[in-house]
């Protein structure tokens, strides 16, 4: 396993989700709104930001049922519950198949963790595709897989970072993170983890050399 200059050999991994394993897009789900009648997505997604409602979502403190209820008040638009899902999970995209390779090939010298805001929506939807898609259990790639709306924590809270930490007794020094926000990227490292954000062109696939971290990244 790859050393830090510290020393320390990084044994675990805590990976993000969307954009960082699965792409997402944000143009698609502006555009199905759109179609809905909301001319001005922005506005809409404002809005339901200020009243925290994904947030509130992403932490589980709301069902679906309430979910779809304020989003088509604020939204303004009187619709199904299956064309707001619709609609809703245009966000989600394609899961690149060299990154699930990459996933499958790293499990042999890492211990691999998933820690990702999401909603209950959009996480029947994608996990159902990937089933689809690659024919087993998407949570089967991971020693353990935290969803936000399941553990009631959310990134950045440093809360989120710590149960991953502590229900795994995980040593922060020897454990690595990614993720594609900057802001989720400083809260890890003020749990001690080592940290790297994903940003530009970059892939998870560009970090790793024959399944081993490369060095040539600062960690």
């Amino acid at each position: 396993m790859a050393e830090h200059q510290d020393n320390i050999a990084i044994q675990n991994i805590i990976f993000d989700f969307g954009g960082v394993i699965l792409n997402i897009s944000h143009n698609k789900v502006e555009s199905a709104f759109k179609a809905l009648g909301v001319e001005n997505f922005e506005t809409l997604f404002n809005k339901a930001a200020q009243s925290d409602l994904f947030q509130k979502f992403e932490m589980g403190r709301i069902t679906s049922g309430e979910f779809r209820t304020d989003l088509k008040a604020l939204a303004g638009i009187n619709i199904s519950d299956d064309s707001l899902d619709e609609a809703w999970n245009q966000i989600i995209g394609d899961y690149p198949p060299n990154r699930i390779e990459l996933l499958h090939a790293i499990k042999k010298n890492y211990r691999l963790y998933l820690l990702s805001n999401t909603n209950i929506i959009h996480y029947e939807f994608y996990i159902e595709k990937f089933k689809n898609e690659f024919g087993f259990e998407f949570q089967s790639l991971f020693n353990d897989t935290f969803w936000s709306f399941m553990r009631g924590l959310r990134k950045p809270d440093i809360s989120a970072f710590s149960d991953v930490i502590d229900t795994h007794r995980l040593v922060p020094e020897a454990t690595l993170f990614i993720d594609d926000s900057n802001q989720n990227i400083l809260a890890a490292k003020k749990t001690g983890l080592r940290a790297f954000h994903l940003h530009g062109d970059l892939e998870i696939t560009d970090l790793f050399n024959d399944s081993i971290i490369d060095n040539s990244f600062d960690f």
